[in-house]
């Protein structure tokens, strides 16, 4: 009893705001068994002495101890302890008078019943199911409140028993559903019926035998509303993003339910919110479905309409902090949905719907409708894309007017319109108005330094200032330079105005703008930014030095940006004199840096003009990197708190807090605390620069890096951006940190790769997302290349190959669900195009399987083909006729490098392949033709005696092809070239299969190249064999066809098509050289070159 006591006060303890006493309290509870808590847990929650304060922390501890440890714990109690836990659970839901503690015992009994579930489907607590039944058939409301809350919380209840049930849970769904009496028991209802169809999303089946709950749904929605509980609205929402097909039957209900609820200005905002995220939701996850009701186009001047309710604020212009956007008010939210919406049903059907609202917005004389109305054009830009880049040019006419508003706010939405626009059209935006008759890009340059010059609102000033850099970060260098030198002037004069302002006022928003501003103009116009070098850098040195207060933080991280992206403009001859005192300031901030705090924006903006530093100095930065590292993988280690949560935990948490949340399924989520992570992706990036920049020269840090590295390839829930960004730059990494490593040898080197081999090859499997996913692939793909034959044992091959095999039956698969989808009644071009979207991206990961097997072909030669063979049907299904070019095409590829690596025994798969190979060499895609035709190539060059007649039968078809009138225009010319270069081949090696004689003149007159560039260099080393063996039909009579060849050679060198690296470029120069000696012949090949050509030759003769 006196334990019992003690164990009571430990848990009012728990709950102490003292945090000492909190923090003792949790220690003393972690080192209890887990079979005591249970008994003290229950016992305080069936004590009805007990505060009800400590019942409730009694019931949360319990329901927490089961959810974590349950396997740890409940498995070694007694049979007669296990009984008597499950028979007090109940007995406790029976009497308990406390509806809140009833709900938390209740939690309990769920959780206990999931964990009791077996594989098979067993229910372990049959007696659970018996009180469900009795108590929703029960007169006492708590009961059947307690019976729904169970069924809520734990939907699979009746496992492998449900289909034997399914009229019982039914049954059971809609009387409590229709309870006229207890309005709480209908909503719990409704809430049971939303979280039993949420769990059987998959069951097309049961969906629609449970769609007529869906009006009882509805009408529980509109009732608990006005109850002031948005529960069942929130069921509602999450119903539209997972299992939106259960909505259609009720569809048009469902849309004017929500647009009824949205539009009620009696709701709470969060209420009406809510509401519209049904519509949004079901435009993202139903897109066709949702085209098809006409009631969507009333969604639109819902969300107009709440993108008006702003608020007057007399200090908005004056703010020198920016706010962050206030995601809770109406008119972000209205934008946010609009932005999502017209993503969701495209611009086709978005368009035309709000074009006219927006129009008439713009003419209110009510300033909040103006500003609505160009928020909401910068909203629909991404959605909208094809169709508002047809009128782009009346729509910016039109925008640039409202530059001159005289109301500050609606000046600011046109400055965040255009630079909306100037990014989501870039670079169409730029060039399109480039035209000198319709110099808009000169118009929209000069009304945003206009607006910038608006003294009397600095918030105005500074979004112009924002705009603008959207529009030169995103502007081709060619079209930025007519307007450099006065956006230049502008600029400083501003900068000059706003540091004056800083140091009288204290205000510094515009000139944090205006820096990064000139840093986005330097950035884009590179060199031609040299003159104006002087203009800034002493002002800019001159803010690092002084700006050191803590609220400067921003504008000091900024500035240290703007240095080093101009001193990377200009180029490392015009730095360097300022090079020395910007790497001081640098160094003093560097150590000041384990001072700052871990919010400060200063580490970021530091780290990334460190790894610019060092892209300006090269060798040189090496020296600074004792100084750089520490704090860079300090940055780049920090670790993200992440939680796995159950919806009771939810509760407590907010996304304000800095949280994300990843919906598990079966009420539980994944947490991850984003807060530090966009530092951390800045910091792997810049270790990635350094790789890169120094090779050798970082050899020191590759192994604290690659122990950094290789762990985040493990980090499998990333649905947050910058998380996924760390991801990348891991896997981007890894060939690179292997070729500094090289300088240590090949025992360290391998080391190195054992480390990094096994996390992978497992990455590869487990990878969720496509991008990530494929650059892990081509980083492990580059890393064999580096490594070679030996770097795989026969572990990684197995693992490798089951992956592999997975990936390429997963893509079969998909196409087969893609397929599947255009035979749904909602199908449209709409979902036509999201369709090849995933087609696209299911195809990257082919390639990237290519990537893989090439890597592995070429290391490992014949000794890999037994291996091979589990992936060979997979393969030979890619080049099926019936199949989409594009698996065609990667399939041929696929077995272009068997024949390339591993011959002569590839013949031995001949068969699979050959007959694919000939009819691809006329297929009506070029990219098909291209893979066959370098097919033929590499069979003559490496397959051996036994490809010989295919070579001879392939000949033909080739000389067709290239002879075809179409056979150089742009789409064709690549295939062309792999045609030329293939019978080059054939020439070459396999003389006996052509009439070289016959072809030769025709080859010539084909040369050069000017696209593919690897196939260039393979038939300039074949002119060279003809011409150093004095080929009479190449060089012709007396020499006749050289002025000829050195046209050829002229625009190979021109189009760099033949490098100074390449072995053939000094038998190119050997060959002019010769003639060089011969007088006459020389003038006469000279003279028949223009100016770029007889520079070409002059360059190849100084560098080979």
């Amino acid at each position: 009893m006196a334990e019992q006591q003690q164990f009571y006060i430990l848990l009012g303890n728990l709950m102490s705001p003292d945090n000492d006493i909190r923090k003792q309290s949790e220690e003393a509870y972690d080192t209890i068994p887990g079979q005591t808590k249970i008994t003290f847990l229950l016992q305080a929650i069936r004590d009805a002495a007990c505060a009800e304060e400590v019942k409730t922390m009694a019931a949360v501890l319990l329901r927490r101890l089961l959810s974590s440890s349950f396997e740890e714990i409940y498995p070694g109690l007694t049979v007669d302890m296990q009984t008597a836990i499950k028979t007090e659970l109940v007995t406790s839901i029976q009497t308990e008078a406390s509806p809140n503690i009833r709900k938390k015992v209740a939690d309990i009994a769920a959780e206990l019943c999931r964990n009791l579930l077996d594989d098979d489907g067993n229910n372990q607590w049959p007696e659970l199911l018996k009180f469900l039944f009795d108590s929703v058939n029960s007169d006492n409301v708590g009961l059947r409140e307690a019976a729904l809350h169970i069924f809520w919380n734990f939907p699979g209840i009746f496992g492998n028993q449900q289909q034997h049930y399914m009229e019982v849970i039914k049954r059971m769904l809609v009387q409590c559903m229709q309870d006229q009496e207890n309005p709480q028991i209908r909503t719990l209802a409704a809430r049971a019926a939303a979280s039993f169809v949420l769990s059987n999303e998959g069951n097309a089946a049961l969906l629609k035998h449970f769609s007529d709950l869906l009006p009882g749904i509805l009408q529980a929605v509109n009732e608990s509303c006005y109850q002031g509980d948005d529960s069942v609205l929130k069921s509602l929402v999450e119903i539209a993003d997972t299992a939106p097909k259960y909505l259609r039957p009720n569809l048009e209900a469902t849309l004017q339910l929500s647009l009824k609820l949205c539009a009620d200005t009696t709701l709470t905002n969060m209420q009406r919110q809510l509401a519209l995220e049904v519509i949004v939701t079901l435009s993202e996850t139903a897109a066709a479905m949702l085209r098809k009701h006409t009631a969507i186009v009333a969604s639109i001047p819902q969300m107009l309409a709440m993108m008006v309710d702003l608020e007057e604020d007399e200090d908005w212009s004056m703010a020198d902090e920016l706010e962050d956007d206030d995601f809770d008010s109406n008119a972000v939210a209205g934008e946010s949905a609009l932005d999502r919406m017209a993503c969701g049903l495209g611009g086709k059907m978005v368009l035309p719907m709000i074009k006219q609202h927006i129009m008439t917005m713009l003419q209110n004389p009510d300033w909040k409708y103006r500003h609505a109305g160009l928020m909401a054009l910068s909203a629909i830009g991404e959605g909208c894309h094809q169709q508002m880049e047809a009128i782009l040019n009346e729509i910016v006419s039109f925008l640039l007017l409202f530059c001159q508003d005289p109301h500050p706010r609606v000046r600011y939405a046109a400055c965040n319109a255009i630079g909306q626009m100037a990014t989501d059209f870039a670079p169409t935006f730029q060039k399109k108005f480039h035209d000198k008759k319709v110099p808009v890009s000169n118009r929209v340059i000069s009304a945003l330094l206009q607006t910038m010059e608006d003294q009397t609102n600095p918030r105005v000033q500074a979004h112009a200032a924002a705009a603008l850099i959207n529009f030169t970060e995103d502007c081709p260098k060619s079209l930025l330079i007519p307007y450099l030198d006065s956006l230049v002037q502008h600029l400083h004069v501003i900068m000059v105005a706003k540091l004056q302002e800083l140091i009288q006022k204290g205000t510094k928003l515009v000139l944090e703008q205006v820096v990064t501003s000139i840093a986005s103009v330097a950035d884009t116009a590179e060199e031609k930014f040299v003159p104006y070098y002087d203009l800034f850098m002493p002002s800019l040195k001159h803010i690092v030095e002084n700006a050191v207060q803590k609220e400067l933080r921003l504008l000091r991280g900024k500035t240290i940006e703007c240095i080093s992206l101009i001193g990377l403009a200009v180029g490392k001859d015009k730095f360097m004199p300022d090079a020395s005192a910007v790497m001081q300031l640098l160094l003093k901030t560097q150590t000041d840096f384990n001072d700052l705090e871990d919010d400060d924006p200063q580490i970021s903006y530091m780290i990334s003009a460190w790894a610019r530093m060092c892209k300006i100095l090269g060798k040189e930065f090496q020296q600074y990197l004792p100084v750089v590292m520490g704090p860079l993988m300090k940055t780049a280690s920090i670790k993200p708190e992440v939680a796995l949560l159950d919806t009771q935990d939810m509760e407590n948490m907010s996304e304000d807090d800095g949280w994300e949340f990843v919906n598990l399924g079966d009420q539980q989520s994944f947490g991850i605390k984003t807060a530090g992570l966009e530092e951390k992706a800045t910091a792997c990036q810049m270790l990635v620069c350094y790789a890169k920049e120094l090779k050798e020269g970082f050899v020191e840090y590759t192994e604290q890096v690659v122990k950094l590295m290789v762990p985040l390839l493990k980090f499998y829930f990333h649905d947050d951006i910058l998380l996924m960004g760390a991801l990348t730059t891991s896997a981007e990494s890894m060939p690179l940190l292997l070729e500094c490593a090289r300088v240590r040898g090949p025992d360290y080197l391998t080391q190195m790769w054992h480390f990094m081999c096994d996390a992978l090859i497992k990455a590869i499997g487990t990878e969720p997302d496509s991008d990530v996913l494929s650059e892990i692939m081509h980083s492990f793909a580059k890393c064999i290349e580096l490594m070679g034959e030996g770097c795989l044992n026969n572990e990684h091959f197995e693992e490798l190959g089951g992956i592999l095999k997975g990936k390429l039956e997963e893509h079969f698969k998909n196409q087969e669900l893609r397929q599947a989808k255009r035979q749904d009644e909602d199908y449209d071009e709409g979902m036509e195009e999201t369709l090849q979207d995933e087609d696209e991206n299911d195809v990257y990961i082919l390639t990237k399987v290519s990537d893989i097997l090439h890597s592995v072909f070429s290391s490992y030669k014949e000794q890999v083909l037994p291996w091979f063979e589990q992936l060979l049907q997979l393969i030979v299904q890619l080049v099926c006729p019936s199949r989409p070019w594009a698996d065609r095409q990667w399939g041929l590829c696929i077995f272009d490098d068997v024949v390339e690596h591993c011959s002569p025994s590839s013949f031995k798969y001949a068969e699979l392949f050959l007959r694919a190979m000939a009819l691809s060499l006329c297929d009506t895609s070029p990219e098909v033709r291209q893979a066959a035709a370098y097919g033929v190539g590499v069979m003559a060059q490496y397959g051996g005696e036994n490809y010989r007649p295919f070579c001879t039968e392939a000949l033909p078809t080739l000389l067709g092809v290239i002879q075809s009138p179409d056979s150089k225009v742009k789409e064709n010319v690549n295939a062309t070239e792999n045609c030329i270069s293939a019978v080059g081949k054939v020439m070459r090696f396999r003389p006996e299969c052509a009439n070289v004689n016959e072809i030769l003149p025709h080859w010539l007159s084909w040369l050069p190249l000017n696209e593919d560039k690897e196939e260039a260099v393979h038939t300039f080393d074949f002119l060279c064999d003809l011409i150093e063996s004095n080929n009479p039909i190449v060089l012709g009579p007396d020499n006749a066809n050289l002025p000829k060849i050195f046209q050829i050679i002229a625009e190979g060198v021109a189009n760099e098509s033949v490098k100074s690296e390449d072995a053939c470029s000094k038998r190119l120069a050997n060959v002019i050289r010769q003639v060089q000696g011969s007088g006459g012949l020389w003038t006469q090949c000279v003279t028949m070159l223009n100016e770029t050509q007889q520079k070409a030759i002059q360059d190849l003769l100084n560098t080979a």
